[in-house]
């Protein structure tokens, strides 16, 4: 698996309007982007700190996974997204090591990224994300 970087950190919280400002005002982040993902029921803000990107994911229906994270486990980081040149590759190498699969195939995701996630059963405690920039 060639992972890159680390994409980002997704963080669920209850509100967007609301968490911004301590992103901003507190920490000195810039919010660049703030983006709906119908697919996924959730709405994202995303902040750079050098390579890396912080994504608030903030729940747009009670039935979104954002919603059922925050009612079992309460605002907080919810996934590591790592970049690779190989989402479905990477896919198939991690299931040929034993490791639980969510995503069998790449979907969409924010920022017009591919993206797949592995169980985090097997990523001991992790929801790891793999991501990678469409080829154009």
């Amino acid at each position: 698996m060639n992972i890159t970087h680390i994409e980002h950190l997704g963080i669920a919280v209850k509100s967007i309007d609301e968490a911004i400002p301590y992103f901003e005002n507190v920490l000195g982040l810039k919010c660049y982007a703030v983006e709906e993902v119908p697919s996924q029921k959730v709405k994202t803000a995303f902040f750079k700190v050098g390579q890396t990107k912080l994504e608030l994911l903030e729940p747009t229906a009670d039935d979104s996974p954002i919603a059922g994270f925050l009612e079992k486990r309460g605002e907080g980081i919810h996934h590591l997204a790592f970049a690779t040149d190989g989402v479905a590759d990477a896919l198939a190498e991690a299931e040929s090591k034993g490791i639980r699969l969510i995503d069998h195939a790449p979907r969409g995701g924010a920022e017009g990224l591919n993206i797949a996630f592995l169980h985090p059963k097997s990523c001991h405690g992790i929801l790891t994300e793999l991501c990678e920039k469409p080829k154009k």
